[in-house]
């Protein structure tokens, strides 16, 4: 019975020093440790600061991340851009009078029900999705009362918007936007971000952002991971109308960085239209001085022949690539590509079958001595983890790049200045390999070392792990974030 009591109380004061870590986080490291070493309970655990895993991480990236010798001056973003009208989607679902049912993914939205359906499929699984509704009367009922309920927030949306917005907190940077420019969004651009008249119209276009967080329940549901649902009866970003705006502007602007997004836009539109206008967006691309380098920002996509389109026509003209895990199976699916019998990602996924659909993207429709093409790039971002992949010869600092993607996914999504290692954890795997479809190496990770590089047949892959935020403040626009940033970093060979 003693034994049992004295087990019992050195439980207890292990509890109680728990809690003072938890409570006072700020308490001196040694105090806590010497607290600890009194009740003979072992080594202390670490606490989440420069000791843990998350801050020497973090402080390793800091070391890491240094300025590209040759930098931008000049980038121009188009052609997508809108209001994001960012809210619960629970709450928005629970005031139009919807309850939870089953799941069903739609390629395109045609009712509320519809809505729902597609909206309780995609939080089931935490995944990010995007849909067009096509009831324009419909869509505009539920926008207002999306505009009007307590909590919503209006932002600069739209991918090309988005990361225009990321790219002119540089002072230093000029940064062209060419979209859909309506009042409300004008009045929301950074002063940096240049608009040409003929971008600007007099009606926005509004996007509305369905959140969700990690573990939120709505009936039966409960969210794996926090994510949010898209959707828009948007025609002005769907027809790309402002793709030859965007192009005329670029003579007078003469960028030295061309940023593109906004071809996912057009899954609403006519088989006809998609083909001529990926003709269009092709010629226009042709006409960009060569030695600029454009990078196309994929996003969330259904229709597997336009994306197939896509990859055969457009990525030849492009330099590089941003996409997610989403859009990179999609893509895989679509062009007949490795792991393409995969239906979706379990859980993280897997490192070694990322790797291998970037490196057949590359390989099967980058540049190379007998192939007329310009990409040379991709950065893949995932919640748990970062890969950049280029063919050798062509970009330098990419390990700052994918270093600093990283670090800004953990810092917008905590809304902080700095990593804040209370708030973020490690979820990327502790060990993976680098190949599924061949021999590839084993990797250990090591948070003193969060950068890890290997090559395959002239292609270089850059990994590190993000830190992700336990409680995100806001998921919307964390892609073109990261993409943005991971550019800002990268230098480019001149050609």
């Amino acid at each position: 019975m003693a034994l049992w009591r004295g087990s019992a109380y050195a439980g207890f004061l292990a509890l109680a020093v728990g809690c003072v870590f938890l409570l006072e986080p700020q308490l001196p490291g040694s105090a806590l440790r010497s607290l600890w070493s009194s009740l003979q309970l072992g080594p202390a655990p670490a606490p989440p600061g420069p000791s843990s895993p998350e801050g020497r991480l973090a402080a390793a990236w800091d070391a890491l991340i240094v300025r590209p010798a040759r930098r931008w001056r000049r980038v121009a973003v188009g052609v997508n851009a809108c209001v994001d009208v960012v809210l619960s989607g629970v709450k928005l679902l629970q005031a139009l009078g919807l309850d939870p049912g089953n799941g069903k993914d739609h390629t395109e939205l045609h009712s509320r029900d519809e809505l729902e359906e597609a909206f309780v499929h995609f939080m089931g699984k935490g995944a990010a999705a995007e849909r067009f509704f096509s009831d324009e009367e419909a869509f505009y009922d539920i926008a207002q009362i999306a505009s009007e309920f307590p909590g919503a927030q209006h932002y600069v949306g739209g991918n090309a918007a988005l990361i225009g917005q990321k790219f002119a907190a540089n002072s230093d940077l000029k940064v062209l936007l060419c979209g859909p420019v309506g009042p409300k969004l004008h009045e929301l651009l950074d002063d940096n971000v240049f608009v040409p008249p003929e971008s600007l119209q007099e009606v926005d276009e509004f996007h509305l952002i369905l959140e969700y967080q990690a573990g939120e329940e709505w009936g039966r549901l409960k969210a794996p991971h926090a994510n949010r649902f898209i959707f828009s009866h948007d025609l002005s970003n769907g027809a790309m109308n402002m793709l030859e705006v965007f192009v005329s502007s670029l003579e007078e602007f003469q960028p030295d960085l061309v940023v593109l997004s906004g071809l996912h836009m057009m899954e609403g539109q006519s088989k006809e239209f998609q083909r001529k206008r990926l003709l269009e967006v092709v010629t226009s691309l042709s006409d960009i001085p060569t030695g600029v380098p454009v990078h196309l920002e994929l996003a969330s996509m259904t229709n597997r022949e336009l994306l197939s389109s896509i990859v055969h026509q457009v990525f030849p003209a492009v330099t590089s690539l941003g996409l997610n895990e989403q859009e990179l199976l999609f893509l895989s699916q679509s062009a007949s590509g490795p792991h393409s019998s995969l239906s979706s990602w379990t859980g993280v996924p897997d490192v070694g079958v990322v790797s291998d659909i970037l490196f057949w993207i590359l390989k099967e429709h980058g540049k190379s001595e007998s192939r007329a093409s310009d990409l040379t790039r991709i950065h893949f971002h995932t919640l748990a983890y970062h890969i950049l992949a280029t063919v050798d010869g062509h970009w330098a600092n990419q390990q700052a790049a994918v270093a600093a993607g990283a670090r800004v996914a953990g810092t917008q999504a905590c809304a902080t200045e700095t990593i804040d290692t209370r708030r973020v954890s490690l979820k990327a795997p502790h060990e993976f390999m680098t190949s599924r479809s061949e021999a590839g190496s084993r990797v250990v990770l090591n948070p003193n070392e969060p950068v890890v590089k290997w090559h395959r047949e002239g292609v270089s892959f850059h990994f590190t792990p993000v830190l992700v935020c336990k409680d995100p403040v806001r998921t919307v626009g964390l892609g073109d974030a990261i993409s943005a940033e991971g550019l800002f970093y990268s230098e480019v060979h001149p050609q």
